[in-house]
């Protein structure tokens, strides 16, 4: 025999030793009788001797027939606990669900969206990593995140992306910056020639405002962090001007202690879902679902 016998072919020839008849077994598999037949005349044709004998009352095993279905009831047996294991252990899966978010996303939108989630699958395990963009997009291409949550101009080649959020970029300093009682707007120009408290490289922030004034020739920066509250504490205390995302900002704003400038460009941008192509984790998409409900509902 050149290959292995069919499983569905040994589960048939072992329901009719069970069930008595072609027809009997067919109906237990929830399979045609048609196709039944042709399933054990090939697995006939494969062995090389009849299973079967067929005559106008049904059809019956021959002697070798009984002997092979004697035989194959251990391997459809372990077959099926084979199949059984293979689903807990895919439902096992399911019940973890890896989140890798920008640190923005991470900070101002995603607690809301988990806690969404939370209340629809209480029993859904959750991990969050908060990275930047770029890291978000290694961990979900190298199959480390279930799904990512990115603020990046772009999504790299080879994963799939939905819009789940808006967002624009401000121009933020310390209440005693001489640009926070400025009324005229700062341009794009001026922004350039600023060395500014930033982002790192690699950041959904960072590269947002690099794409924005690449063409200006911008200085080099006077600071560089990791984290945006990192970037809010040097700007408050007086390390210069910083370009943050406006629901970064919005507590600190509201509490006085940064003040945003008005600018002559608007720096919008939009929020995504990325995933790998293929089959979607069930909570992710559920995630994902609740992520683009909120953007509407705001």
């Amino acid at each position: 025999m050149a290959h292995l016998p069919d499983l569905t072919a040994l589960a048939l020839l072992c329901a009719v030793s069970e069930h008595g008849s072609l027809s009997a077994a067919a109906q237990s598999l929830d399979m045609a009788q048609p196709n039944a037949s042709r399933t054990l005349r090939r697995l006939e044709a494969d062995l090389g001797f009849r299973l079967i004998d067929r005559g106008p009352r049904g059809s019956t095993l021959t002697n070798h027939g009984a002997m092979v279905a004697d035989w194959a009831a251990d391997v459809v047996a372990e077959s099926r606990n084979f199949q059984s294991a293979a689903e807990a252990l895919r439902d096992s899966e399911r019940s973890h669900l890896t989140v890798a978010a920008s640190k923005t996303v991470a900070e101002a939108l995603l607690p809301r969206w988990l806690a969404v989630l939370r209340a629809e699958r209480p029993q859904l395990e959750l991990h969050l990593a908060a990275q930047n963009s770029e890291e978000v997009q290694d961990a979900v291409a190298a199959g480390r995140a279930d799904v990512g949550f990115v603020e990046s101009p772009g999504v790299r080649r080879g994963l799939r992306s939905a819009e789940v959020a808006r967002d624009r970029l401000v121009i933020v300093v310390a209440p005693q910056h001489p640009w926070a009682t400025r009324r005229r707007a700062i341009t794009d120009a001026e922004l350039a020639r600023t060395p500014l408290v930033v982002r790192e490289s690699g950041s959904g922030t960072r590269t947002t405002l690099e794409s924005a004034i690449a063409h200006l020739d911008p200085v080099p920066p006077t600071l560089e962090l990791d984290s945006n509250a990192a970037v809010r504490i040097s700007v408050a205390s007086g390390a210069g001007p910083a370009v943050l995302s406006e629901l970064a900002v919005a507590d600190a704003v509201r509490s006085g202690g940064l003040v945003i400038v008005p600018t002559e460009s608007e720096f919008a941008r939009c929020m995504r879902a990325v995933w790998l192509p293929g089959s979607v984790h069930e909570a992710a998409e559920l995630l994902i679902g609740i992520a683009r409900r909120a953007r509407i509902a705001r």
